[in-house]
């Protein structure tokens, strides 16, 4: 008996960014896209500044984009506007960020993450994050690579060589 799985287009996505304008991932098409649950107050939030390093480095073959969330221990209790103030006045951040929303939770979780954890709609992860800066990595032709915990640093060869590759 074989089993067919349907996967769901990764470009069929959109989302709110932290602007509150819709995002369609279909202009992402081609491209490499790093998405991370990001958090203001956390032990790992110093990887913002390696996060914007890849931004710069690898744009436009690259896209980041961070979903901040306050799933984890409240670390991220603030508005989108604090947020983004802070992200921008303490590590620079130029890369897309989403607006605030859930990445875990059976019926909370927003659409992109349902799609980053349903093996039924990305064809093989079904891990959610664990933490905040939990990574994913996308290829060009809108396919999941790569999954990554937070202790795994942007920057990692591991990461760096699947961006580059």
């Amino acid at each position: 008996m074989k089993l067919i799985f349907l996967i769901m287009s990764f470009y069929a996505l959109s989302f709110t960014t932290i602007q509150g304008e819709t995002y369609s991932f279909e202009q992402l098409r081609g491209k490499k896209v790093l998405i991370v649950n990001t958090a203001s107050n956390c032990g790992y939030t110093p990887q913002f500044k390696e996060l914007e390093a890849l931004h710069r480095k690898y744009a436009p073959q690259l896209v980041v984009l961070g979903f901040p969330s306050n799933d984890f221990m409240g670390q991220d209790p603030g508005s989108n506007e604090e947020i983004q103030e802070f992200c921008e006045i303490n590590y620079g951040v130029t890369f897309q960020m989403m607006e605030k929303s859930f990445v875990r939770g059976k019926k909370k979780r927003n659409q992109v993450f349902q799609w980053l954890t349903d093996k039924s709609k990305n064809g093989w992860n079904s891990k959610g994050p664990a933490w905040n800066f939990t990574k994913y990595l996308i290829d060009e032709q809108g396919r999941l690579i790569g999954h990554w915990p937070s202790k795994v640093k942007p920057n990692d060869p591991s990461i760096v060589g699947l961006i580059e590759k």
